[in-house]
C-alpha cells in the first residue's frame, strides 16, 4: 500500500476510498489529480442505490461489507454505474474534454489506500502467517518465474488475494510486467502445461485463444500484462477522439506486441467491411483496433484474422494535427462490440 500521492497509476492497480468504494485502475492515460477507474466493489451501504443484478457472496475489506455486480464490463451496468454516482457522488464524475463526454474518474484526494501489484506480492513475500491460498499463490508465482527467467520483482498478485479479503476458493490472479517478460512467462506456462504440472482451463473460444487461465494444484489462476513505466508511450491529452459510426469488418493483424496490455491493441491490415454501411473512403480504414475490454486481450497474433464489431473512431493528434482512424471495442455504447479470432 502507498499514498496516492506519490503513486504513479499504472492500469490494474487498486485504489480503496473514503466511501469505502474499491476501484480498478484503467489504463495509462489520466488527467491531472485523477485516475480513471472501473468500480468493482461496492459497499452494503449503497448497494440499493444501483441497479444492477449482484453476485451472491459478500467481500469483506476490515468492517466494510462489499458486493459486486454480476458483470462488471458491460455498456448497461457502466452507464448505470455514472448515472448512480452523478447522482450521488458528482466528485467521480468527470468530463473529459479530449473525448468530450462524462466518464467515471476518482479524484487523488478522494482515495484512502492504493494497492499495486507488485507491491502487494512483496507483502506476501514477507507474511509470516500466510494462508493455504497465499501460499499456493507464492509457489506458483516462484514456479513460473523459474521457468521462464523472468524475476520475481517483474511480478505482482491483484484481486482478493491482494486485499486479503480472499475464502479459500478465491482465484490467484497475476501480474507480469512488461511486454516481452508476459511473452516469456506465456511461453513458460504452455511448457509447464504440456508437462502436466498445471493444465489450461478453456470457457470459451477466447479463453481458447487467449491460454491465460489455468488450474494449479486445484486453484484456478490467471496472468495478465501491465505495461512498464518505460513502456507507456502516450500521455492523457495528446489526442482528440471523436466516434464517426458503428463498424463491422475483417482485417488481419500486422502487429501483435502491444496486444496483451489494457487497453489491448492491434495494428492491422487488410481491411473488409462485413455490411455497406462499413465500407469506409481509403482515409477513414482504421489502421488499428483498440479494445477497453479486458477479455479481449492477447486473442490473435501477427498474422492471424480477427473479426471486429466496433465504434470507428477519429484520432487527431493535439501536437501535430495529424489524423488518423482507429475501431474500438468497449466504448459502453452498445453490447454488440467484440473482436473474434477467425
Amino acid at each position: 500500500m502507498s499514498s496516492a500521492g506519490e503513486w504513479v497509476p499504472l492500469d490494474g492497480d487498486t485504489v480503496l476510498t473514503d466511501e469505502g468504494f474499491i476501484f480498478n485502475v484503467f489504463g495509462y492515460e489520466h488527467p491531472e489529480k485523477r485516475v480513471f477507474s472501473f468500480l468493482k466493489y461496492i459497499p452494503s451501504t449503497f448497494r440499493e442505490l444501483f441497479n444492477v443484478s449482484f453476485l451472491d457472496r459478500k467481500w469483506k475489506y476490515g468492517d466494510i461489507e462489499l458486493f459486486r455486480a454480476e458483470k462488471l464490463y458491460t455498456a448497461g451496468n457502466y452507464r448505470e454505474f455514472l448515472k448512480v454516482f452523478k447522482e450521488n457522488f458528482p466528485r467521480y464524475v468527470y468530463f473529459c474534454p479530449f473525448r468530450r463526454k462524462e466518464v467515471i474518474s476518482v479524484p487523488l484526494d478522494c482515495i484512502r489506500r492504493v494497492f499495486t501489484p507488485r507491491n502487494c506480492l512483496k507483502n506476501l513475500i514477507e507474511k509470516s502467517d500466510r494462508d493455504n491460498l497465499q501460499n499456493a499463490a507464492l509457489d506458483l508465482i516462484r514456479l513460473i518465474s523459474d521457468a521462464s527467467s523472468v524475476p520475481m520483482e517483474d511480478f505482482g498478485i491483484h484481486g482478493s488475494v491482494a486485499l486479503n479479503m480472499h475464502s479459500d476458493k478465491s482465484d490467484i490472479d497475476i501480474v507480469v510486467y512488461g511486454g516481452q517478460n508476459f511473452r516469456r512467462v506465456e511461453a513458460s506456462i504452455g511448457e509447464l502445461a504440456g508437462e502436466g504440472i498445471l493444465r489450461y482451463i478453456f470457457k470459451n473460444r477466447l479463453d481458447y485463444a487467449r491460454k491465460f487461465r489455468g488450474l494449479y494444484r486445484g486453484r484456478v489462476f490467471m496472468y495478465t500484462a501491465v505495461r512498464k513505466p518505460e513502456e507507456i508511450n502516450v500521455k492523457y491529452g495528446w489526442h482528440y477522439y471523436a466516434p464517426v459510426r458503428h463498424v463491422e469488418f475483417k482485417c488481419r493483424v500486422k502487429d501483435d506486441s502491444e496486444s496483451m496490455f489494457r487497453p489491448a491493441i492491434y495494428e492491422i491490415e487488410n481491411y473488409s467491411p462485413l455490411n455497406p454501411e462499413s465500407a469506409l473512403p481509403r482515409e477513414m480504414v482504421p489502421k488499428r483496433v483498440v479494445s477497453m475490454i479486458g477479455c479481449y486481450r492477447n486473442v490473435a497474433r501477427r498474422g492471424g484474422e480477427i473479426k471486429v464489431s466496433g465504434m470507428l473512431e477519429r484520432v487527431e493528434s493535439v501536437l501535430t494535427g495529424e489524423i488518423f482512424y482507429q475501431a474500438v471495442v468497449g466504448t459502453a455504447e452498445s453490447e454488440e462490440e467484440y473482436i473474434w479470432p477467425i
